[in-house]
């Protein structure tokens, strides 16, 4: 039964990305997961039991869209993560509170407390502008441009 939840979640999911252009986000809260299981055992299996009890069964049932049970659930992982605040960023590169459903052209971001934790991804529009790419790669991947 669950074998069975699983893959028609799995055919709603890509027939979402598919029909958007969507990022899959599914590799990247693996990467999350991971990190949580080492990090905070207890956090990751309420993670464990929110994707099984939960992101799976909503997203088989057609009760809620996938995309945005996905970024929900990415989310989660985040702030489990590091505590803070999720936020979206538009294409100019401003930044404006998440508030869910995010629109698909927005690069979600989740901004941890501790000023010393880079933020985390939680969902990636179809394609980055500039200026979202840019957020990114400073916020995300900590890079700074090279002086001159």
């Amino acid at each position: 039964m669950a074998e069975d939840l699983t893959a028609e979640a799995d055919t709603r999911l890509q027939a979402a990305l598919d029909s958007s252009g969507a990022r899959d986000p599914r590799e990247f809260y693996r990467d999350r997961l991971r990190a949580l299981k080492l990090e905070n055992a207890s956090a990751y299996s309420g993670a464990v039991a929110y994707y099984k009890e939960r992101l799976i069964p909503d997203v088989a049932s057609g009760s809620v869209e996938p995309l945005v049970a996905w970024a929900e659930y990415g989310r989660m992982l985040a702030e489990s993560l590091a505590p803070g605040r999720a936020v979206c960023i538009d294409a100019t590169g401003r930044a404006h509170p998440y508030e869910s459903p995010a629109p698909l052209d927005r690069l979600v971001l989740h901004i941890p407390q501790n000023q010393g934790v880079r933020a985390l991804l939680v969902s990636l529009p179809p394609e980055l502008t500039p200026a979202q790419r840019a957020s990114y790669d400073v916020l995300v991947s900590g890079k700074q441009k090279q002086p001159g």
